[in-house]
């Protein structure tokens, strides 16, 4: 029952907003009393933060392994990273959405708690892009901060737009994320 509730809640946060579901709103959609609820959350604040958590802890699990498989190199894990993120918006577009659009609305003792992980995917980020500075992968002059912060708004961004059973693939939106990121759009010489 407590991931139905959590899996009601992404649709209905998603569709309606956080501020604007009630606890009613949910009970009524799943068809059970409010004790029922209360029993697996104690408020709309908790399930937030378990939306957020659940989000957050999936792309940093699937994050890690990519960042640890020792026969990739920085810009194959770049590039898996970038699909990891692009690929998981068939799945889990609404949480995302939820991730991105609702913190504001998590309390503090929640909000350190998703923000330290939140900062912890962008910080193994970044180390992929300083290790391909450092083995020559990369440009040397790139201020690695910047551009992980660059990658992060595009990819994430795509949450909110792009149709994983639309005309481009997963797979074409890495490719062409990925040749604007490490080559821009300028005409070659």
């Amino acid at each position: 029952m407590k991931q139905k509730i959590i899996d009601t809640c992404i649709h209905l946060f998603d569709k309606k907003g956080f501020t604007e579901t009630s606890i009613q709103d949910i009970v009524d959609d799943l068809s059970v009393t409010k004790g029922t609820y209360y029993y697996y959350f104690k408020s709309k604040q908790e399930l937030l933060r378990d939306i957020h958590l659940n989000f957050i802890e999936y792309l940093l699990s699937q994050q890690e392994e990519i960042i640890h498989d020792a026969s990739k190199d920085s810009h194959a894990k770049l590039r898996d990273i970038v699909y990891m993120l692009i690929h998981s918006i068939r799945g889990r577009r609404g949480s995302a959405r939820i991730f991105f659009r609702e913190m504001r609305n998590l309390g503090p003792e929640y909000l350190e708690q998703t923000m330290t992980k939140r900062d912890q995917f962008r910080k193994n980020l970044q180390a992929v892009v300083e290790e391909g500075i450092s083995k020559g992968v990369f440009k040397h002059d790139l201020n690695p901060d910047m551009i992980t912060r660059g990658i992060l708004g595009v990819a994430n961004w795509s949450y909110y737009w792009f149709n994983p059973e639309g005309d481009v693939s997963e797979e074409e939106l890495t490719t062409i994320y990925l040749e604007m990121i490490l080559n821009g759009i300028n005409q070659a010489d």
